[in-house]
């Protein structure tokens, strides 16, 4: 396996400062700030796909308000994920980091054959993320406790229906520890 990490919508303008550890989407922080420093230890490659959004975006004619405008700091890598310079900062403007971005083709200079997806929110961006990596042929984990939704119903509701699919198990849904297990396996 030559996996990669993408952290969906972790952005600036995603979270209120400060973070209390309250809301579902601020109760990943932690748990993916930990796991980015354990693989980047393993020099597994961390991929942060942003929302990046025109001002007058189309996306806005729905019910979603306006956020994550180009050039704003509401685009950027959430600071307290500590993001590093040799970390990919993605631009995506619409909910799957595959559309219209240079993500295939990124992931596989790199060699990649397997995308671990984390993020918010599960029930779209990561869930579209993780969809269109099986399309573009990879392996594909969703890490349940690194995804949230603003409800934590709606987040187990979805992870539920893909937990026992029919693509298993070049699609799966796990914990970031089983994860880090499974590396340092074929490590030795």
């Amino acid at each position: 396996m030559k996996p990669a990490i993408i952290i969906v919508d972790m952005l600036e303008g995603n979270y209120t400062k400060p973070i209390t550890g309250i809301k579902e989407e601020e109760k990943i922080v932690p748990v993916v700030r930990d796991f980015l420093k354990i693989v980047r230890g393993l020099d597994i490659p961390v991929i942060f796909a942003c929302d990046s959004f025109l001002e007058n975006d189309f996306i806005f004619e729905g019910r979603m308000k306006p956020h994550a405008i180009r050039g704003t700091e509401g685009t950027k890598p959430l600071s307290e994920l500590e993001p590093q310079p040799s970390d990919i900062v993605l631009d995506k403007r619409r909910f799957s980091a595959f559309f219209k971005t240079d993500l295939d083709q990124t992931l596989r200079t790199l060699g990649v054959d397997t995308v671990a997806v984390g993020g918010i929110n599960t029930h779209f961006c990561v869930l579209a993320t993780a969809l269109d990596a099986i399309c573009n042929d990879f392996a594909t984990i969703i890490l349940e406790d690194m995804s949230a939704a603003y409800k934590r119903e709606i987040h187990e509701n979805f992870l539920d229906a893909y937990r026992k699919n029919v693509l298993y198990p070049i699609f799966r849904v796990m914990r970031s520890s089983d994860l880090i297990e499974e590396f340092e396996r074929e490590v030795q």
